[in-house]
């Protein structure tokens, strides 16, 4: 199934990538790779698309990014403490100059009162700065996932204009 707003959002981030003189790596967990994904769906990526982590447990955040044990304990892996070494994590197992990920409930189940499903986090990194971001998004899984990774490549490309 062919997504032609996706395949407009990773040319346009590519373009900007390129313009910019950027590299990109994707921490995913949610998402299962749907950035990488989307983002080598485009010919020539590989001048700006440099690799991507798929973490979906917990222990594959800490052994691939370095996610601590006890953030993961206390925060939960939908949180902001966790997106922010996700995303550091990526930036520092890579040659990248810049990094998202995403940790999210897409459910149906795996909500709670206070992380209700839906509830995504979303970190931005640089090698000098980064940033955490918490959205809702509605529908089923399907559509948590794919506005999660609609709105974490939006945000790039506004992270990467203000580098």
């Amino acid at each position: 199934m062919q997504d032609e707003r996706l395949e407009q959002l990773a040319q346009e981030t590519g373009r900007l990538l390129s313009w910019k003189r950027l590299t990109m790596t994707a921490a995913e967990s949610c998402t299962g790779g749907w950035v990488a994904k989307v983002m080598t769906d485009v010919p020539g990526s590989s001048a700006w698309f440099e690799r991507g982590f798929v973490t979906y447990s917990n222990q594959s955040k800490m052994d691939m990014l370095g996610v601590r044990a006890d953030t993961l304990e206390y925060f939960g892996a939908v949180s902001e403490q966790v997106v922010l070494q996700m995303a550091r994590g990526a930036l520092a197992h890579s040659s990248a100059d810049v990094s998202v990920a995403i940790s999210g409930i897409a459910g149906p189940g795996g909500g709670s009162q206070h992380k209700p499903v839906g509830t995504v986090w979303m970190a931005w990194a640089d090698r000098e700065r980064a940033i955490a971001r918490r959205y809702w998004f509605a529908g089923d899984r399907q559509q948590v996932r794919r506005q999660a990774v609609i709105h974490v490549l939006e945000q790039l490309g506004a992270f990467c204009v203000r580098k």
